[in-house]
Order: structure tokens, then C-alpha cells, then sequence
């Protein structure tokens, strides 16, 4: 991430038009970039990150930690769904069909060069932007948004950019050349001549079985499953492109190695040759005849190229045996035409995705791409904030060295510490300041228990942590899920990894031991409190494993009343009479309405064997208005 020095003018403006805060105290700088348009970071030397709760709270804890003021929820970094990503398997995925946990390539800078290594999906999501297609000289076609980043010849680059003023950033293009291997090949159709080229393939002609369990997987299922072809497997005399293929792949399969960077067909008698070497030419593969390395009177095929022509063999392929397919540590040198085209706008918002990985890269199509940092769920529409809350960032820069000299005093009693209660601390700028793994380390190691509450799916990168501080100190973890409709998710929470990926990331902090428990929170009234689609969130929590269920009605605080009021009117205007009763002038749903929400709730959780959170807050006692601030302004929400 390239951070730019704000500075603060007279009028209190930023450079950039972006509101600085130069009273603010401890403020080291005030920092924007490219990566968080319209953002302003506010790095701080705070005195004191230990928050005590007011004697008066209802909350069932005493005390919080909150590293950043603020919470930014929009990301940039986005590519088509059917772009495909690198697998760690060296197969491929559509973006929009990778899932947090899955394993892809990214890459590793070692001394000159960039390395090809296995890394995690951390979380995955889409937005819509405008959207722009990148053409290179390969003919390689990117659809992107304008901020997504890839990597040239000269370090990272945005897909659009200036040249001067607020929005100069690095940006392609004509001429500038991505790094990578070059277009991935379209896999093969799963035909009938395809799996007869593979059986013929995979016993080469002389009844050699596979020692790749894979490979005999894929063996079974096309002689028993359905469509199962019966042997003997006859050679065609015009073999058609799908055999060949399916032939190439059972070749590798059996006998194929891919060691050192080198791919070789070995074990060929005369006719496997021969359909082997032909098969090669038709699609364009440059290859040698090794037959000093036979025995037996048999020949080895080497297929050159380096390691594009050798993706491009997998991916034209397929071979089941993905276990040989690993390019792992291979360095990022190609002679593939990457250079850029052009960079034209396609005049139309489109749905695009992105993910964050662990090496914070993939490879997207052939190319290296960027990905955001974490990607953290949006606030469940903006509910507790209004615009300064996502564009005002505050960073608690030396949390974790301020919080080991608080609990380091004699007077600390060690009680129950809170996070996740304000602003989530697993947001997007965790990803570069990585605050987390220190607070959570000092907690730990001063005997402090302690809760997080959060939607951000980044979590994932801290289990191994979280797990083995769980071994000193009582640790407690909740994910919010607000609802499974992923239609209604997209509209009411942009941008947000889907409620399955969350739910996923459940399952895997309790396959890891650790106490998670679920925030169904906010319930929304005529939205998402219905018996049928409690029943089956319930389910699903209950499938991945939740300790607890913590479900709460939605608040509306002013700030984010009047844009919620605005979107109920426009898309559901049946609903506003509903929401008058049940609000009214209160930020809170009425004891009625919490009593029948609770009333439908109560058995669901019983069915579903699930028990209520014990750290469930209950709902403040409602001011009356006199007790109100002077200057407050109670709204109605419509």
C-alpha cells in the first residue's frame, strides 16, 4: 500500500478536498492513498486503548478495545466473475466461484524475482462498478474495475488513473507489460471421445495401470458411472480434437512426470507415440523425442516451452492427477506477449468480484493480480454512523504497545475485555496495520480474557493464534449473520463476503476448538424475521457448529435513519406503515415488537438445540425527554 503524507492547510482541508483533523490528540500524520478513495487515515499515538464502560451500562462487560474510530466497508479491487484464478492445484476457478478456504497461487518476492507460492482465501465478495476491458498483445481480455491493480514490469499498477492532480496514481498503459505466464487455456469438454482418449491414454496401449488414486477415480467413473463406456476402448482412425486431449491427459496421468520445471511423457510404445507427437503438433505444443531415457524399446516425449506452454498442456487437458501439476516456487519469468493494448471503458456497471489472500496477490487469467486487503463486511447499512464514520479513519497505531504497559500495572484485575463492540476491529485497514495479532498476544500473555465480535472474514488469518492463546487465557468469538437471501444481502449489505462464507468461517474456528458463537443481528421487520427464514438460518448456524445465537432487532441511530427511511420508501413501501408502529421516534423496536420476535425465536432455537448468547446485550432503557442532550434531536424514522 502506498501511503501519501496529507497536508493539513489553513482551512483545514486536505490536499485532496478530504477533511484532516489536526486538533486530534497524539496525531502522528494523516495519511490517504489510492487503495481507500475519498479515506483519510488518521495515525495516532493514543495514551490509552483500554475503554471502561460507564457504571450505568447495561452491558454485560467492563471493558473495550477499539484500535480504530471509524470503518471503512467499500473496496475497489474488483474483477468479472468469469475471470479465471489459479488454483493451488494447478487447475482453474471462476472468480466468482472461489470460497474462503480455498488454496490458490500467489507469489513471494525472493532477492530479483517474484515466486509462485500456495496461499488461503481469506474472504471473498463482489460489488458493482463501471467496468473496463484491458486487451494485450496475446489477445488476453481482463474485465476490471478502474482501482483493480496488476503487476507490470515497473511495480504495481492501477487499471485507470491521472497523471496529476487528486487522482494521480500509478496507472497502465499502452505499452506497459503485465508479468505471468499469459491467457489460461479453456478446459476440456467433458465428451465421450474425450474419455475414450484418456482410457486410451492412461494404458497407453499396453494395459499399464495408474498408480495415481486420482487418475483411478476418474478410471472408475468412466467405466462404471453414468455414461460408462465398456472396454475394449477402440482407437479411432481420425481422432477428433476432445480425444486428443482426453489421450494427452491419460498419458500424463500414468506415467507423466513434471519435475524441475521439466514435463515429460515417458513409457510411449509406437502407436502412443505416434497419436502422442500428433496430438502435441494439433495444438501447437514444441516438443523432443528423449528416447535415450526409454527402456524397453519404448520413448519419452519432453513437451518445451517453460512453464506457460506447460499450464497451457494442463489446462488444455486436464489431467486428473492434479498432484503433479504444483508450480510451486517457479519464478515469475515469461516470455508470454503481456504487453497492454489498450484500456477502453465498457460504458456499463458490472457485477465484479475480488478476494484476499494470505500473500495479499493471486493470478488472475495468467496475470499477477492485487488483491484489497481484508475485506470487511459493510456495517449493516451504515447503521451506526453517518458519512464521517467510513471516510474518517482513526488508527491506534501503537495499540498493542500501549495495552502491555496498561495491563502491566498492579491495579489491572484481568476482567473480561470486549472488542468488536463499536467498530469491528477486523475491517479493511487491519489488513496493513495488523493491530490484531499484537492486542491479542499482550491479552493472552497478561491472563486477560476476551470476546470479539466481528463480520470481517480476516479472521481466519488469526485461528492459529487465536488457538493457541485459547490454551491460556478463555477466549470468545461471534460472527455476525444477519440472513441467507443472497439477493436481499447484496442490496442491504454491498460489497460484503456472503453469509455462507461467513458461516463457513464459523465452522472452521469450531473444527478448531474455539467458542464462536452467532450475532443474528439486525433482524429487520417484515424483512427477515419471518418464521420460514429464521428456521433456516437457524438451521444452517446450527449445521456449522455455533455455540450460542445472539439475535437482535434492528437500531437505528440518527445518522443512518433518514437513509434507511429512503431506501424502505423507495423498495418496500408496503413495509413503511409497519416501521412507523414498530419505531416510531425511537432508535429502538418497540417492547411489542421485541416480545414477537422473541415469541418466534424461542422454539426455532430449541429445535435447532441452539442456546442464547451469554454475552446477549440487552436493550437500553428508553430516555425519556427530558433526559435528553440539549442539543439532541430525536427523528422519527418516517
Amino acid at each position: 500500500m502506498r501511503w501519501q503524507r496529507q497536508v493539513v492547510g489553513e482551512t483545514g482541508e486536505s490536499a485532496a478536498g478530504e477533511q484532516a483533523l489536526p486538533g486530534l490528540p497524539g496525531l502522528v500524520r494523516s495519511v490517504r492513498t489510492p487503495e481507500f478513495a475519498g479515506v483519510v487515515f488518521h495515525e495516532v499515538l493514543a495514551k490509552s486503548v483500554l475503554n471502561r464502560m460507564p457504571e450505568n451500562s447495561s452491558m454485560p462487560f467492563r471493558w473495550t478495545i477499539n484500535p480504530y474510530r471509524g470503518c471503512t466497508h467499500a473496496c475497489s479491487y474488483c474483477l468479472h466473475g468469469d475471470t479465471p484464478v489459479l488454483m493451488a492445484d494447478g487447475t482453474t476457478k471462476p472468480m466468482a466461484e472461489l470460497r474462503v478456504g480455498d488454496r490458490v497461487y500467489g507469489t513471494e518476492r525472493r532477492g530479483s524475482y517474484r515466486h509462485y507460492v500456495p496461499t488461503e482465501v481469506l474472504d471473498h465478495w463482489s460489488t458493482v462498478k463501471p467496468a473496463y476491458r484491458v486487451t494485450l498483445v496475446d489477445g488476453t481480455q481482463l474485465i476490471a474495475s478502474g482501482e483493480h491493480r496488476f503487476l507490470t514490469e515497473r511495480g504495481w499498477k492501477h487499471v485507470t488513473g491521472e497523471v496529476s492532480g487528486p487522482s494521480r496514481r500509478p496507472h497502465l498503459t499502452a505499452g506497459n507489460k503485465l508479468m505471468g505466464t499469459g491467457r489460461f487455456a479453456l478446459p476440456p469438454k467433458d465428451t465421450a471421445d474425450y474419455r475414450r482418449g484418456y482410457l486410451s491414454g492412461i494404458a497407453r496401449g499396453d494395459g499399464t495401470v495408474t498408480s495415481s488414486e486420482r487418475a483411478a477415480a476418474r478410471v472408475a467413473e468412466y467405466l462404471t458411472g453414468d455414461f460408462a463406456l465398456t472396454l475394449p476402448v477402440e482407437w479411432p482412425r481420425t481422432p477428433t480434437d476432445e480425444w486428443r486431449k482426453g489421450l494427452l491427459a491419460g498419458a500424463f496421468d500414468a506415467d507423466g512426470t513434471f519435475s524441475h520445471r521439466i514435463l515429460r511423457l515417458p513409457n510411449l510404445g509406437d502407436r502412443a507415440l505416434t497419436a502422442v507427437t500428433e496430438a502435441l503438433e494439433a495444438f501447437g505444443f514444441s516438443y523432443a523425442i528423449e528416447s535415450r531415457r526409454a527402456a524397453g524399446g519404448k520413448s519419452c516425449v519432453r513437451i518445451d516451452g517453460g512453464l506457460a506452454e506447460h499450464l497451457r498442456l494442463f489446462h488444455t487437458t486436464d489431467p486428473a492427477a492434479t498432484e503433479k501439476r504444483a508450480i510451486d516456487d517457479a519464478a515469475i519469468k515469461s516470455g508470454a506477449q503481456l504487453g497492454v493494448v489498450s484500456i477502453e471503458p465498457l460504458g456499463l456497471d458490472l457485477p465484479l468480484f475480488d478476494i484476499t489472500t494470505g500473500t495479499g496477490d493471486f493470478i488472475a487469467n495468467g496475470v499477477v493480480s492485487h488483491n484489497c486487503f481484508a475485506r470487511n463486511s459493510h456495517k449493516y447499512l451504515d447503521l451506526d454512523a453517518g458519512h464521517d464514520f467510513d471516510s474518517q479513519i482513526v488508527v491506534k497505531v501503537n495499540a498493542p504497545q500501549v495495552l502491555t504497559r496498561q495491563l502491566a500495572s498492579p491495579r489491572w484485575d484481568r476482567s473480561p475485555v470486549a472488542m468488536g463492540t463499536n467498530t469491528d476491529p477486523y475491517q479493511r485497514a487491519e489488513g496493513r496495520y495488523r493491530l490484531m495479532p499484537g492486542i491479542i498476544g499482550t491479552l493472552a500473555k497478561h491472563g486477560t480474557p476476551f470476546s470479539i465480535l466481528t463480520k470481517g472474514t480476516l479472521l481466519n488469518r488469526d485461528i492459529p493464534l487465536l488457538r493457541a492463546v485459547s490454551a491460556d487465557v478463555p477466549v470468545w468469538l461471534g460472527v455476525s449473520v444477519a440472513l441467507l437471501d443472497r439477493e436481499l444481502q447484496r442490496v442491504l449489505e454491498p460489497g460484503t463476503a456472503s453469509p455462507q462464507a461467513r458461516l463457513e468461517m464459523v465452522r472452521r474456528l469450531n473444527d478448531a476448538g474455539l467458542s464462536c458463537g452467532v450475532a443474528v443481528a439486525p433482524v429487520l421487520p417484515g424483512l427477515t424475521d419471518s418464521v420460514e427464514q429464521l428456521d433456516a438460518l437457524f438451521s444452517e448456524i446450527a449445521a456449522a457448529g455455533a455455540t450460542s445465537v445472539m439475535v437482535t432487532a434492528l437500531h437505528v441511530r440518527p445518522g443512518a435513519r433518514e437513509w434507511f427511511a429512503a431506501w424502505l420508501a423507495r423498495e418496500h413501501p408496503e413495509l413503511v406503515p409497519l416501521y412507523r408502529r414498530v419505531y416510531g421516534v425511537s432508535s429502538y423496536a418497540s417492547a411489542g415488537y421485541r416480545a414477537e420476535l422473541s415469541a418466534r425465536v424461542g422454539p426455532l432455537l430449541r429445535r435447532h438445540a441452539l442456546s442464547t448468547s451469554r454475552f446477549d446485550p440487552p436493550i437500553p432503557a428508553q430516555r425519556s425527554a427530558e433526559t435528553q442532550n440539549a442539543g439532541e434531536t430525536q427523528l422519527t424514522l418516517l
